[in-house]
């Protein structure tokens, strides 16, 4: 490896199928899907169909991404005494800046709603990640970084977003990329937060992410160019190298693809570009199967997935690639391997 790993440590996450990081990879385990009916209406007068948290209020709006995230991190950090939260840096994920409907005052007034709703400051070095589902890549990097050069115990990657809000679903569907009885080439919004506490690894069994690769893709899902995957076989080529392993190594794979038929391809372009040894099977897992187009929490619950399946015994190897792209051509990948 030509850099040091990292280890996750734990998890928070809260879903549509579970609020808790235990539950909710339970249910994407066995498959299971909860999409309810909202309050917005379509072009066609039918109610839009999206994967809601049932939280015990109705909050909406920035207030609900709040209250989710904090439970994600409450999760996350249950095992640290809560006097020891204000030593530990917090790098919040959220929405990319040119997402369709993005709320209002998620680059400054969220961090400071969420730490208010724990009753904890977080640490030098907390930042906001504001790069959609790749976020949680980049946030991984950054907390290799931290960790490397500073006198710090762990870092807490939180993630906190919505696509159930009106003018974002409105942008969708007039784009006709909502799953509808009459467009089965979308995705079915979702909503969610989750978290990850990251430290060095100690030697015990722990998940550990070995590599991380970033580029950017020119025919991205709203370019006309032809779709290669030229930007996501990079960001993998690059995850493998700082990982010092070959894709053949890797058991099986875990994105953030929600169902469009664009992303789909991507991935298989761009493992037909990666693997040179024959397997016999090479998996694909997408949890937003389950949990529906979730933004800025995708990439934190496919890695959120990866350390239940690992820790749990069910994963179909202990070497995973992990790879995230956002509709503005952004794409990340990265290798993680769990140690025994």
């Amino acid at each position: 490896m030509s850099r040091e790993p990292i280890a996750i440590i734990s998890t928070g996450l809260v879903t549509s199928v579970g609020l808790s990081a235990p539950s909710a990879c339970a249910a994407i385990r066995a498959g299971v899907t909860n999409p309810t009916e909202t309050r917005f209406i379509n072009s066609d007068g039918d109610p839009i169909i999206a994967h809601c948290v049932p939280l015990d209020r109705p909050w909406r709006g920035r207030t609900k991404l709040v209250k989710m995230a904090a439970m994600a991190v409450t999760e996350c950090l249950a095992r640290i005494p809560t006097d020891e939260w204000a030593l530990i840096p917090l790098l919040l994920c959220v929405a990319e800046r040119d997402r369709p409907g993005r709320l209002e005052g998620l680059d400054d007034a969220l961090f400071l709603e969420l730490q208010e709703e724990l009753g904890v400051t977080f640490a030098q070095h907390s930042t906001i990640v504001a790069h959609g589902r790749v976020s949680a890549a980049i946030a991984l990097n950054q907390a290799r970084q931290i960790l490397r050069e500073n006198v710090v115990p762990y870092v807490v990657i939180v993630a906190t977003d919505s696509l159930v809000l009106w003018h974002t679903l409105a942008a969708y569907e007039e784009e006709r990329r909502l799953l509808t009885g009459e467009v089965s080439n979308g995705f079915i919004a979702g909503e969610g937060a989750g978290a990850l506490l990251i430290g060095l690894p100690n030697g015990g069994a722990e998940l550990c992410c070995t590599g991380i690769g970033f580029a950017t893709e020119k025919a991205h899902v709203r370019g006309e160019e032809p779709l290669r995957a030229d930007g996501l076989t990079s960001a993998v080529k690059e995850a493998l190298s700082d990982a010092s392993c070959e894709m053949h190594q890797l058991d099986f794979r875990i994105t953030d693809i929600s169902g469009e038929q664009y992303y789909f391809k991507e991935a298989s372009l761009a493992l037909s570009r990666t693997l040179r040894q024959l397997k016999e099977k090479f998996d694909l897992w997408h949890p937003a199967e389950c949990i529906g187009e979730s933004g800025a929490l995708a990439g934190v619950a496919v890695l959120a997935v990866a350390h239940a399946a690992c820790h749990k015994n069910y994963a179909l190897g202990f070497n995973i690639l992990t790879h995230m792209s956002n509709d503005n051509g952004a794409r990340a990948a990265a290798v993680v391997q769990f140690v025994r």
